[in-house]
């Protein structure tokens, strides 16, 4: 069935989504049976809970606890929710086409026989064809945005992710001109981009402010274009503000610390978007059982 505008089976952000006319590049994907670029699309790593619907006409198709990581660069689901998706020859005579079965618009593939999951079935699908649905105790969750540049991500994000307040924490790219960028572009400096660290957190137990002077503590906030033996202005030490009253806490902040003497060179920038970093930079210095070798917590409020 068709999402209902402004019944139990939708929010308003998502209704919004599904209503809006097609933009080229969904028309090409969803009405032409197009693919986008593999590791490109916006649900390729995605992984809150909730459920996926037909970007044209707002039917449900996937819920998030059947998505899974196969590697392959488009989101993967090894069940469609029963009677959602249809699946018809492909025209190239060798695959099999999986098509919304409310409207018909082209979602991807259906693969089985890999045994990747015990259900040993693969929906790949196109991100441009999905609109996603956040479980409403999700959707209603407290929590608020905080970005922070300050030198190697693996650094930020391990002595970060614990600090009260903080319910989520992941690396990424921000700050730059390029779409989807890599890490090796990030890294050859060929985006303008920071390695940046994304933190959602619960204003009710920590407030912003109390999150840059953390920041502020684990990395050096003087050292400008580097932090450490990494040098380069992708590791710049920089706060991405997502609201004024963000911007006005982090320059209350610097100015604290230059009145103590730091000669402070953290920017204050208005934040854009944010690429999450490939998978294996999540929980880097967790997985690897070791420490960061150039962020240290250095008490300065």
């Amino acid at each position: 069935m068709p999402l209902d505008p402004g019944g139990a089976n939708g929010y308003d952000e998502t209704k919004e989504d599904v209503m809006k006319p097609l933009n080229d590049e969904e028309k090409r994907v969803i009405e032409d049976k197009g693919t986008e670029p593999p590791f490109s699309g916006k649900y390729y790593r995605h992984k809150a809970s909730g459920r996926y619907l037909c970007r044209r006409c707002g039917a449900p198709l996937y819920n998030s606890a059947d998505k899974f990581n196969s590697g392959c660069g488009w989101p993967s689901f090894d069940a469609e929710i029963p009677g959602a998706v249809k699946r018809v020859p492909d025209a190239d005579g060798e695959r099999t086409e999986i098509v919304c079965a409310h409207c018909g618009g082209h979602l991807g593939h259906v693969f089985e026989g890999e045994n990747l999951t015990p259900k040993n079935t693969r929906h790949c699908v196109n991100s441009v064809s999905l609109v996603f649905q956040p479980d409403k105790k999700e959707a209603d969750a407290p929590g608020e945005t905080a970005i922070f540049a300050g030198g190697c991500f693996w650094g930020v994000e391990h002595l970060m992710k614990n600090f009260p307040g903080v319910l989520s924490i992941e690396p990424g790219y921000t700050g730059g001109y390029v779409d989807n960028p890599t890490y090796e572009q990030v890294c050859g400096n060929l985006t303008g981009h920071a390695e940046a660290v994304r933190i959602v957190f619960d204003p009710k137990q920590v407030s912003f402010e109390t999150l840059v002077k953390g920041f502020m503590e684990i990395h050096d906030p003087t050292q400008e274009n580097g932090q450490g033996p990494d040098i380069g202005a992708q590791y710049r030490s920089e706060i991405f503000y997502t609201a004024p009253k963000q911007r006005e806490a982090a320059e209350r902040v610097i100015d604290e610390l230059k009145h103590k003497g730091y000669p402070v060179v953290t920017r204050v920038t208005p934040a854009s978007a944010f690429w999450p970093a490939e998978d294996y930079h999540h929980r880097y210095y967790e997985r690897k059982g070791t420490q960061p070798y150039c962020h240290r917590r250095v008490k300065r409020f």
